[in-house]
């Protein structure tokens, strides 16, 4: 499904063409190559939705792209970066955002046919206002399964997401459309957000970077459906990106109540520190899930590589049992909330399987939620013993790769309950602790594998150190790979309108 344009009269002229080599560029790369004049930020705009109009119409990552917003912003922070006035790394940056944060101007439509609002569309969500305030260039809004809801992305509104390495195969969920952007140079970094592993999950299937900072660290408005389950964070070309996009999101926002003071400082600075001496607790399954063995081959010589660099790694037995029952009980309740407002015409319209968790919610008993929010802390004070012991938690961000687009799950029987497949990423929801995930490699048929880096609640910074010093050790970015072989079959062929080769 092509992304509707939003309105483009009163656009600028057009500027020069973009090359389609910008599209591997991280967000750090693109600001030196503004400061020293290479490249101007208009000139990455239209890289940028050059790349959406080429590769869009076949993954369907947008279900909005506002033309005429971007190239006005990128116009203005060109002239911000000539007159030396820039607001900082993210000013002229490409970014989208998901839809399921609010837009000023743009509706945010969430992938249901139950919002029927016609606007005014007056209000931005805190990150949004925060990335507007830093310079960023919106390009429009990405897909996501109904009310973000499970762990791929297809919704009855907008129908199928799908990867960029394999348009086959699904981009995973919620962020899916976030990820399909960033992978595919439709964008340079966007927003996502993450109950379960809305963040990682696509990560990993798309050789991106996810990360999912502690609870409340990036203020949200109004509040995740998900309740404590609910978080928000970057999915980004390099660790790095994550760093410098944390900066801007993470900044305090009144109308949410929760969110921690102002922070002094960058999570960018001392992210360079290396792993010398940091203490690795390694577990390829936390004991409870079953991996792929090439994805598990994969996470175990990425392990290998930090051990290499000085970190000092353990193998470590099973630290909790999967919470599995807890986390779903949350989950359906929250769902069973976020449909309440509905009456059964309405609930007609609405995905049968998220409907099904829905009715299971609804008999959930306030007893049974207050069991669960018990076993997240006492998920919570198990890992904070562990990590009296270990600096990071290293484990696989989802134990298989990317699998068809279209269904719930990798086989049948998993795709009733999402969460089966994607063991190791939504107990650090339950505790809030700060998660990555970084590409680590791609299988023999091609598709990348996620290494996920947990840290205790608040060493966001360690947790981006770690991940920073893995990616530059390796110095390789499957997302950028891609870019440049794209950018060589380009130059040897005309140049075409439709989809890009995979």
């Amino acid at each position: 499904m092509a992304a509707p344009r939003a309105d483009r009269r009163d656009a600028p002229p057009p500027g020069p063409p973009a090359s389609s080599e910008l599209a591997g560029m991280t967000a750090a790369e693109l600001a030196r190559a503004y400061e020293r004049r290479e490249l101007s930020p208009v000139e990455a705009t239209r890289a940028a939705l050059d790349a959406i109009e080429a590769r869009n119409p076949e993954l369907n990552a947008f279900v909005l792209v506002g033309e005429d917003v971007a190239v006005r912003a990128a116009a203005e922070s060109q002239a911000r970066w000539a007159a030396g006035t820039q607001r900082g790394p993210a000013d002229g940056v490409p970014t989208t955002v998901k839809d399921l944060d609010r837009t000023a101007g743009w509706p945010t439509l969430r992938g249901s046919w139950l919002v029927d609002d016609p606007g005014p569309w007056r209000e931005d969500s805190p990150g949004v206002a925060r990335l507007r305030e830093a310079g960023a260039v919106l390009l429009g809004k990405t897909t996501t399964p109904e009310f973000g809801w499970k762990g791929v992305t297809d919704s009855p509104r907008f129908g199928i997401t799908r990867s960029p390495w394999d348009p086959a195969l699904t981009p995973g969920g919620s962020s899916g459309g976030s990820a399909a952007a960033v992978a595919a140079g439709m964008g340079t970094w966007s927003i996502g957000t993450d109950g379960g592993g809305s963040v990682r999950v696509p990560a990993a299937f798309t050789g991106t970077v996810g990360f999912k900072p502690t609870g409340d660290l990036v203020p949200a408005y109004p509040p995740g459906g998900n309740g404590p389950l609910s978080h928000r964070g970057p999915i980004t070309l390099s660790v790095l990106d994550a760093a410098l996009l944390l900066d801007v999101i993470s900044r305090p926002d009144v109308r949410d109540w929760a969110a921690p003071p102002p922070r002094d400082g960058s999570f960018a600075a001392g992210i360079e520190a290396g792993v010398k001496g940091l203490s690795i607790g390694y577990s390829p399954n936390l004991g409870y899930g079953r991996n792929d063995p090439e994805v598990e081959a994969l996470v175990a010589e990425a392990v290998h590589v930090l051990a290499g660099m000085g970190a000092r790694v353990s193998e470590v037995g099973p630290i909790f049992d999967d919470p599995v029952e807890a986390f779903q009980t949350m989950w359906c309740a929250g769902l069973a909330r976020t449909l309440r407002p509905y009456g059964p015409d309405d609930l007609a319209r609405v995905d049968p399987a998220m409907l099904e968790y829905a009715e299971k919610g609804r008999g959930i008993t306030a007893v049974a939620y207050l069991d669960a929010v018990a076993v997240c802390a006492d998920l919570g004070h198990r890992m904070a013993r562990f990590h009296e012991t270990y600096d990071v938690l290293v484990i696989p961000t989802v134990p298989t790769v990317a699998f068809e687009a279209g269904v719930d799950g990798p086989t049948p029987e998993r795709s009733r309950v999402w969460a089966s497949w994607t063991p190791y990423t939504y107990p650090f929801n339950m505790t809030r602790q700060p998660a990555l995930s970084v590409p680590c490699g791609l299988t023999r048929a091609g598709l990348p594998a996620g290494l996920q880096i947990v840290g205790p609640r608040h060493a966001d910074a360690r947790v981006l150190r770690v991940g920073r010093a893995y990616e530059r050790h390796t110095g390789w970015s499957p997302v950028a790979e891609a870019a440049r072989t794209r950018a060589a079959r380009t130059r040897r062929t005309p140049k075409t309108r439709k989809g890009q080769p995979t």
